[in-house]
């Protein structure tokens, strides 16, 4: 199965705010997108499109009781989780169900750019909240 790391996501308050880095660091920015069924407001930041490069995604919360609304008040901002993209998500879901690898999803969600997406549940992953994403 082919997978390489997509992007890493990053909790944060406000797109704003957390998106000075990234634009001083030169990185080339998305247009906002939201996720109703993720209750996020996301941008990209990316070294060069063209090449498919692994992103920051930015993760910003549009209401306390969202998953990232619930991130950011246990933990504050930083990294929420490290996404991978795979060529089939179906087989490799089976997969870990069949290794008793605990899930969030074990039926993909929508995701940004209208990819699939399910999560691994942290406690499977050595305590790093994994998205396993394919386009």
């Amino acid at each position: 199965m082919n997978i390489r790391l997509d992007h890493i996501g990053i909790a944060v308050p406000d797109l704003e705010s957390g998106s000075a880095f990234w634009r001083i660091l030169g990185l080339l920015e998305s247009e906002d997108e939201l996720n109703e069924d993720q209750g996020v407001n996301l941008r990209f930041f990316a070294t060069d499109p063209a090449e498919e490069p692994t992103k920051i995604e930015l993760l910003e919360p549009t209401g306390p009781d969202t998953p990232i609304g619930r991130f950011l008040e246990r933990n504050g901002p930083g990294v929420q989780q490290v996404a991978f993209r795979v060529d089939d998500l179906d087989t490799l879901l089976t997969r870990l169900i069949e290794a008793d690898i605990r899930l969030i999803n074990s039926t993909p969600t929508s995701g940004a750019h209208g990819s699939r997406i399910a999560f691994v549940h942290p406690k499977s992953t050595g305590g790093v909240l994994v998205e396993l994403l394919e386009r």
